[in-house]
């Protein structure tokens, strides 16, 4: 949906994923042992990738690295608070179906970063999200998003973890459109 907007779109391959994938870095990625040596390892090799991503499209002259934005579902979401912080090439966010967990050691913990976020954020999330409460963890990853207020929103739909995809393409290139401007055809 965001290419057939008009926006460019980049998909990186975080390591531990997909092709970038074996069975130990499966195992880490779905384990609960986040305060492991081992998950921070992981952890700042998935931003490290990620910002030689950004590299890449910085690097390309029919891309505006001015305009880059975030966009995070689930898993991918979780990751926000730690790229918004220290990744300063994000023009704004938006975070499908994420929320704060407030595990993992010192390095990596959500609630290390969430402060220093300062771009604009969108966080998309369903009212009966049985991964993520909205009292526990959603709420209050919005409330301690360093983003000043009048430029973070967040939007709860009646769904489970992931809002209606008709829902969330709306309020995704609405935002784009808001904080990177609209596409030029």
């Amino acid at each position: 949906f965001v290419v057939k907007n008009g926006r460019a779109a980049l998909y990186p391959v975080y390591k531990g994923t997909f092709e970038r994938g074996n069975d130990a870095l499966a195992a880490l990625l779905n384990s609960s042992d986040v305060e492991s040596h081992q998950a921070v390892d992981l952890c700042v090799q998935e931003v490290k990738g990620l910002r030689r991503s950004v590299d890449y499209l910085e690097a390309r002259p029919d891309i505006d690295g001015r305009k880059i934005a975030f966009y995070g579902m689930s898993w991918g979401a979780a990751l926000g608070p730690i790229v918004g912080a220290v990744e300063d090439r994000f023009k704004t966010s938006i975070l499908t179906g994420g929320a704060m967990t407030g595990l993992g050691r010192p390095e990596i913990k959500d609630t290390n970063y969430i402060g220093r976020v300062r771009i604009p954020t969108l966080m998309l999330n369903g009212r009966y999200d049985t991964l993520n409460p909205v009292e526990t963890t959603i709420k209050p990853m919005f409330d301690l998003l360093g983003t000043p207020a009048a430029d973070k929103r967040l939007e709860l739909f009646e769904t489970d973890h992931v809002p209606p995809i008709t829902e969330y393409i709306k309020a995704t290139l609405a935002w784009f459109d808001k904080y990177l401007g609209p596409v030029k055809r």
